[in-house]
């Protein structure tokens, strides 16, 4: 990569962060104005039309790069899961703790997968889609189950999580500990249930 390039890349993801760092409970995308993230990012207004179309183009990098993020860490979590320990609990502590450590940016993809943009949906639905897919992949392969009946538990075990997730955003630490706690116990009910269910079709 030329320096023109390094230099273009690197203006970008200044005002991917500035529009990240403006995010809050109180604060959502839609809210967010072109002057107010170029401002923030320390650039002209102009300059924003360098990396970005519109508002919409950035708003859905960030639903993009929101999405990849969280399913990073489930991907590390499944490698601490390969040194030993248990599945479910350590998959509910790293999901925790992108939720203490990026609030903002889950607050992002709940607030917009049902927001008034059918694009930022879309782009929302993808990312679930895509978290699922990947979780199917892993319950496919050690639970040696159909592909149907991994996506199943997967696509149950992903709502009982970010449902979770949005009343984590809220909560002080003993009620976080508490709701994982209760995340834990449903999701072995779900992975028993569905161990059960595959053992019965096999008779």
């Amino acid at each position: 990569m030329g320096i023109r390039a390094e230099q273009k890349e690197k203006t970008r993801r200044t005002l991917i962060d500035a529009a990240f760092s403006q995010l809050s409970a109180e604060r959502s995308f839609s809210s967010l104005s072109l002057r107010e993230v170029a401002r923030e990012a320390g650039l002209a207004p102009t300059s924003f039309y360098r990396h970005f179309k519109d508002m919409e183009e950035l708003g859905l990098t960030l639903v993009d790069e929101g999405g990849l993020t969280l399913r990073q860490l489930m991907r590390q979590a499944r490698q601490r899961i390969a040194d030993g320990g248990s599945v479910i609990q350590i998959s509910i502590k790293t999901f925790m703790e992108f939720i203490e450590r990026s609030p903002d940016v889950f607050r992002l993809l709940l607030r917009e997968r049902s927001g008034t943009s059918a694009a930022f949906r879309q782009a929302v639905a993808r990312e679930i889609q895509h978290f699922t897919a990947e979780l199917t992949d892993y319950l496919e392969e050690k639970q040696q189950t159909s592909r149907s009946y991994a996506e199943m538990q997967a696509q149950a075990m992903v709502t009982i999580v970010f449902s979770a997730g949005a009343e984590a955003l809220d909560m002080n630490e003993h009620e976080r500990t508490a709701l994982a706690e209760r995340m834990t116990l449903q999701l072995r009910i779900i992975a028993k249930g569905a161990d059960a269910y595959n053992k019965a079709k096999r008779l």
